[in-house]
């Protein structure tokens, strides 16, 4: 009862709780395809097999809207506001949502064709999400606290992965109760989707707009009426002075050119944007989260118990979440993606070790279960580190690095670089899984060796620091003529700000320990 009533009367709980559930949609999404493409009916009413490259056409074309979505949504956020954009977004997924429904259930004069429905209602749902995570990353930040801006954005993403098991479940319960050949066992968990959007389309008119937005248009009274909602009619007044100074010290105006042009101050922040989701994408684990049954399914299981196992997978990984918000705002984004990196190449070497054996048990004389067990735990552990490491980490980064008056562009570009990488590795995945088998987990090994090699290069630790002292470590850039973190301001930015001797410091500068409690 006492934390309702905290959610009651904290606007930033509410905001964080609002932004949980709208990231929670990306997360259904991958849920509810992964046992969509193996359903016999969905298959023949699109009219494609199991193992056609189309399968994974269909999930991929998502990721292209979400990166069309990410530009239609910034560009909304900054002229309209970030409530209001946040709304249009969710319309948008809502009839995406509701065509993809209605493929295959009605015979339409016009003889089109059920798959060139779906994929429509695919990229107008990825219009949409896209403009969701790009939007509601920016939302929730400006309206966190320094010292929480990581923990409120895990925390986010781990309703992303409740998301993920809600949407498997329903799946896992269809599938079993209507069987594989039922329409409805698919179509089912595609419409239960809209309870989402609807849902928070209905609440956000009680939730306050980014003072940031309104400071941007100087719109000095709603600004203050927005703090007071947030901070209390105490705080408002200074908080409004920081906001002001702040907004006054940023660059104007900021386009996409300027941002891609090489040698403008924004140019150095968009790199380290596309190469955090380049690398993302790299981890490998955005195909293993939509494939997930075909894999455990490769390691020697069933059917039916590859499809248990993978939901087993998602409440692990639901779990495990929880130390991305533990650790984020105490030890820091690049050390997190640095050593989960390591975990990662580890995890998938085993993979392709277990693996193996699994596949080649009938020829080496040896039972398929020891290495299946092996490498079901091997992925267990993979999708932890993932979560931790990789998950909320890279929306978080442009959200810090970024002026106002580029941060929606900035995220922006953030989730179209996310659509499309996914959107080549969902294509690409399927091929490559039936042509290499196994031996597509030694790809991801070495696809993680780089992305954990050039995050440790090029990305300086953001976190625990205001924009203004980020800003910081670009200005070392320019004068010292180097990216290299290790070789800029001393390499300070290597690591998280310096925890105070004794214990006596407060927020960001209490030693490690201090820090994780603090977050619970």
């Amino acid at each position: 009862m006492s934390w309702f009533t905290s959610i009651w009367n904290d606007k930033q709980a509410q905001v964080v709780l609002f932004s949980s559930t709208a990231v929670a949609l990306y997360g259904y999404d991958q849920g509810m395809m992964s046992l969509i493409n193996t359903n016999t009916d969905y298959l023949s009413t699109m009219g494609i097999a199991e193992e056609s490259p189309l399968v994974g056409v269909i999930v991929a074309v998502y990721y292209l809207g979400c990166s069309v979505g990410a530009v239609l949504g910034s560009y909304a956020a900054d002229m309209i506001g970030r409530r209001t954009s946040i709304f249009a977004c969710l319309a948008v997924a809502t009839l995406g949502n509701l065509i993809m429904f209605i493929a295959g259930l009605f015979k339409i004069p016009s003889g089109t064709p059920a798959l060139a429905i779906i994929l429509v209602g695919r990229v107008v749902m990825g219009l949409g999400v896209g403009g969701i995570d790009s939007v509601v990353p920016v939302y929730s930040s400006e309206l966190s606290s320094e010292g929480g801006r990581g923990k409120a954005l895990a925390q986010e993403f781990q309703a992303n992965i409740l998301g993920l098991n809600i949407a498997f479940a329903v799946n896992l319960a269809t599938t079993y109760t209507l069987g594989k050949e039922n329409q409805w066992a698919w179509r089912i968990p595609i419409v239960l989707m809209n309870i989402f959007p609807i849902a928070l389309m209905s609440l956000i008119q009680f939730l306050p707009e980014s003072p940031r937005f309104y400071i941007y248009h100087d719109r000095e009274e709603d600004a203050t009426d927005a703090l007071k909602k947030i901070y209390g009619s105490d705080d408002a007044k200074s908080k409004l002075k920081e906001l002001q100074e702040a907004h006054d010290k940023e660059p104007s105006s900021i386009s996409y050119t300027n941002m891609l042009t090489p040698g403008h101050d924004q140019f150095h922040p968009t790199f380290l944007t596309i190469m955090a989701q380049i690398n993302q994408a790299l981890t490998g684990y955005g195909a293993i989260s939509v494939y997930g049954p075909q894999i455990f399914e490769l390691l020697g299981f069933g059917v039916a118990e590859a499809e248990f196992i993978t939901q087993g997978n998602y409440i692990s990984y639901l779990i495990l979440m929880t130390f991305a918000w533990l650790l984020i705002d105490a030890v820091g984004r690049r050390a997190l993606m640095v050593w989960n990196s390591g975990g990662l190449i580890l995890m998938f070497l085993l993979l392709t070790l277990f693996g193996g054996l699994a596949s080649q048990a009938d020829q080496l004389g040896i039972s398929k279960l020891p290495p299946g067990i092996l490498g079901c735990i091997a992925l267990y552990v993979a999708t932890g580190h993932f979560g931790i490491g990789w998950l909320a980490t890279v929306f978080l980064i442009p959200t810090e690095i970024y002026p106002t008056s580029a941060r929606a562009q900035g995220t922006a570009v953030s989730v179209v670089v996310w659509g499309l990488s996914n959107f080549l590795v969902t294509l690409m995945t399927p091929i490559l899984f039936n042509n290499l088998q196994y031996w597509l987990f030694l790809v991801f090994a070495g696809t993680n060796l780089v992305a954990g090699l050039s995050t440790y290069l090029y990305q300086p630790e953001c976190g625990g620091r205001s924009f203004e002292e980020n800003q910081e470590f670009f200005e070392h850039c320019r004068e010292e003529g180097s990216w290299r973190v290790g070789k800029v301001a001393g390499g300070k930015f290597r690591h998280f700000p310096p925890a105070t001797k004794g214990g006596d410091g407060d927020g960001e500068t209490q030693p490690l320990l201090g820090r994780v409690r603090e977050q619970l």
